[in-house]
C-alpha cells in the first residue's frame, strides 16, 4: 500500500538527465575504467616483472599508498561536498573539467623512468624505486580528484532512483568494458612492440620499458580524453543541501551511517578477492603463454573472456534480479556463489598442475572465471546501488546529502582492495622467491625458448599464482557477507524514504 508521500510523488515531474548526457557519461565512465586500470592492472606488473623491483618492496609502496588514500579519499570527498559553483557547473562537473588532465599526465609520467634502470647495481636502483614509489603516490592523489566527483555525479543527475540505478547499472557495465580492453590488450601489444624494437637496444630488457611506455601513453590520451567529455556535456539537477560538514564532521557521518558503514566493512575485509585481478597478467603471462604477444592475447580472450562476460551478464541482469530479490539477498548470495569457483579454480590446478592448457581443462577455466566473474558484476552493481540508497538515508535522517564523502567510499574501497590484493601477492611471491633475480633469470630461459609450466625447478611460482588466485579470494567473499547479513536499509523503507525526500524537494521549491 502507498504512503502518502509517495502518493504524492507519482504525480511530480522528476528532474532527470537527457539520452545525450547519459551517453557522454557512460563514454566518460568507459575512459575512466581505461585509466584506472593502466595502472592497477598493468603498472605492479611493470614495476615487477619488468622492472625487476623485489616484490617486497612493490607490496610496501602500494601498501602505503592505499593507506595514504584511506585519508585522501574522504578529504576530497569533503572538497568536492563543499564546492558550489554555479559558474563552473554545481559540486562534481568543474573537477570533471579539469583533472583527467593531471591523470593523464601522471599516468604516462608512471612508466617514464628517465633511465633509471640502466644499471640496477648502483645507486640508480635506489632511484628508480623512489621514483616508482612518487609517481604512484602522486597518480593516486590526482586520479581521486577526478573519480569520486565521476560517481557522485550519477546522484546529482536525477531525481528518479529507478533512473539512477539505471545509470549506475549501465555504467557499471561500460566500466567494466573499459577494463576489459586494457588488460586483455595492453599487455600483449606491449610484448609484439618488445619484439619488435628489440633488434633497435643492445640490451632486449630495455625493449619491454620501452614498450610498455609507448603503449601506456597512448591508452592514457585516448582515455583521458573520453574521461574529461562527462564536464562538458552533464548537468546537476538535485538540489544540494545547505549543510557543509567539515572532515572530522565527515568522518563521522560515514562511520554513524549504518547502512554506508555496513557496505564499507564488507568491501574492506573482502579485499582478497580482487587478487583475481592483480594476478591476471602474471598468472597468463608466466603460465599459458610464456610471454608470447599472441599466445598471451588468445589466453586472456579464453579466460579473462569468461571471467568478463560473467560480469556484463549479471550488470545486466542485477536490476531484473531486483525485481524478485532484495539488495541484500543478491548482494550475499552473490559472494557465497562466487566463493564456489574459486575453490574449484585451485582444485583444477592440483589436478593437473602443468596440463591446463588442455581443450578439456580451458573450457573448464572458461567456466569458472565465469561464474567468478558473474559474482562481481553483480556485487559491484549492488554496491553503488547501496552507497547511492545510504545518500538518500543520510538525507532523509540528517538533512545533509553527502555524495562525494560516500562516493569516496567506494573509490577508496577500489584503491585500498587493490592494494591489500598487492600486499597479499607480493607476500606469496616473496615467500617461494618469485621476485628480482629469479623474475630476471626466468625472463632469460623464456627467451630462450623455455616453458616454465613444464619444468620442476619453476612449479613453486607457478603454485604461488593459482594459489593467490583463487585461495584467498575465497576467504575475502566468504568475510564480505558478515557485515551484511543484517543490512541496516530495507528496499521498502528506502522506497518510502526517497518518496518523502522527493515531496520535501518540491515543496522546497514552491516556497
Amino acid at each position: 500500500m502507498e504512503t502518502n508521500a509517495q502518493i504524492n510523488q507519482s504525480s511530480l515531474k522528476l528532474n532527470t538527465y537527457t539520452k545525450k548526457e547519459m551517453n557522454v557519461y557512460l563514454m566518460s565512465m568507459f575512459g575512466q575504467n581505461m585509466i584506472y586500470n593502466i595502472i592497477n592492472a598493468c603498472f605492479a606488473y611493470y614495476l615487477q616483472f619488468t622492472i625487476l623491483i623485489p616484490a617486497v618492496t612493490i607490496g610496501v609502496i602500494f601498501g602505503i599508498a592505499r593507506v595514504w588514500d584511506a585519508f585522501n579519499d574522504p578529504i576530497m570527498g569533503t572538497i568536492v561536498d563543499k564546492t558550489n559553483s554555479k559558474r563552473l557547473g554545481g559540486k562534481c562537473v568543474p573537477y570533471l573539467k579539469i583533472m583527467p588532465i593531471p591523470i593523464t599526465i601522471v599516468t604516462i609520467l608512471c612508466f617514464t623512468s628517465f633511465g633509471f634502470y640502466t644499471d640496477m647495481d648502483s645507486g640508480m636502483r635506489v632511484a628508480m624505486i623512489s621514483w616508482a614509489a612518487f609517481s604512484y603516490l602522486l597518480w593516486g592523489m590526482v586520479y581521486t580528484g577526478a573519480d569520486i566527483p565521476l560517481w557522485g555525479v550519477s546522484a546529482l543527475m536525477t531525481e528518479d532512483t529507478k533512473e539512477r540505478n539505471k545509470l549506475l547499472s549501465v555504467a557499471r557495465i561500460v566500466g567494466a568494458l573499459g577494463a576489459g580492453i586494457v588488460i586483455f590488450s595492453m599487455q600483449s601489444i606491449v610484448f609484439g612492440l618488445r619484439d619488435a624494437l628489440a633488434p633497435h637496444f643492445s640490451d632486449p630488457r630495455n625493449a619491454e620499458r620501452y614498450a610498455f611506455l609507448i603503449v601506456a601513453s597512448s591508452f592514457a590520451i585516448f582515455s583521458g580524453i573520453l574521461f574529461q567529455l562527462c564536464g562538458f556535456v552533464v548537468k546537476e539537477r538535485v538540489k544540494q543541501s545547505e549543510k557543509k560538514p567539515t572532515l572530522k564532521e565527515n568522518l563521522k557521518i560515514m562511520w554513524r551511517n549504518k547502512p554506508f558503514r555496513q557496505v564499507l566493512i564488507s568491501g574492506i575485509i573482502g579485499s582478497p578477492k580482487m587478487l583475481i585481478a592483480t594476478v591476471a597478467l602474471p598468472i597468463v603471462s608466466y603460465y599459458f603463454a610464456s610471454k608470447d604477444g599472441l599466445l598471451a592475447m588468445l589466453y586472456m580472450a579464453l579466460l579473462g573472456g569468461g571471467l568478463f562476460v560473467g560480469q556484463f551478464v549479471f550488470m545486466a541482469l542485477a536490476p531484473k534480479f531486483l525485481h524478485l530479490f532484495s539488495k541484500k539477498t543478491l548482494y550475499n548470495a552473490s559472494h557465497i556463489l562466487m566463493a564456489i569457483p574459486f575453490a574449484m579454480i585451485f582444485g583444477l590446478y592440483l589436478i593437473a598442475p602443468m596440463n591446463l592448457t588442455d581443450p578439456i581443462a580451458l573450457v573448464l577455466c572458461f567456466l569458472l572465471y565465469f561464474n567468478v566473474g558473474g559474482g562481481f558484476g553483480m556485487t559491484t552493481v549492488l554496491q553503488s546501488f547501496m552507497i547511492a540508497d545510504a545518500i538518500d538515508y543520510e538525507e532523509y535522517h540528517y538533512g545533509g546529502r553527502p555524495d562525494g564523502v560516500f562516493f569516496s567510499g567506494q573509490t577508496f574501497l577500489a584503491k585500498l582492495s587493490a592494494g591489500i590484493a598487492a600486499l597479499i601477492s607480493a607476500g606469496g611471491y616473496a615467500i617461494v622467491g618469485f621476485s628480482d633475480k629469479n623474475v630476471e633469470e626466468l625472463n632469460a630461459f623464456i627467451d630462450a625458448g623455455g616453458v616454465p609450466r613444464v619444468m620442476e625447478q619453476y612449479q613453486p611460482f607457478m603454485f604461488i599464482l593459482f594459489f593467490l588466485v583463487s585461495i584467498p579470494p575465497l576467504i575475502g567473499s566468504l568475510l564480505a557477507i558478515i557485515p551484511t547479513l543484517n543490512y541496516a536499509l530495507d528496499d521498502k523503507e528506502h522506497a518510502r524514504i526517497v518518496a518523502e525526500l522527493a515531496v520535501r524537494r518540491h515543496q522546497l521549491e514552491k516556497e
